[in-house]
């Protein structure tokens, strides 16, 4: 049974496709991910010229874009799947690495009970 939606906003895009490798083996059985970008980052783009937007992404000075995992799953697989997020990324109170979160799931149609 489907519990809550575990939620990963993952900044170092680079380690998305190890990330779902990993949730794969840990059996979670599908995610959606969107392209998102934060609250800073977006501000800092309005305020920012040009050039020096190209010189902060040249050096990778701050993540443009991150990648917002969500995973519907039952309470046991939320722990599984967010231990497969620390294996992956590492320890998440680290800047610019990800947040994760989980809120409870009240109502969901059009998606199979089986994990």
């Amino acid at each position: 049974m489907f519990n809550q939606v575990l939620v990963t906003v993952l900044n170092k895009i680079e380690l998305l496709d190890r990330l779902l490798l990993e949730f794969e083996d840990t059996g979670v059985s599908g995610a959606t991910v969107m392209s998102s970008a934060g609250m800073a980052h977006t501000l800092a783009a309005h305020e920012e010229s040009h050039f020096v937007s190209s010189f902060r992404a040249f050096f990778g000075m701050g993540h443009s874009e991150s990648k917002t995992i969500f995973v519907v799953c039952s309470d046991e697989m939320a722990e599984k799947a967010k231990e497969a997020v620390r294996r992956v990324v590492g320890d998440l109170s680290e800047p610019d690495s990800a947040i994760m979160f989980s809120v409870p799931l009240l109502y969901i149609e059009g998606i199979s009970h089986n994990e």
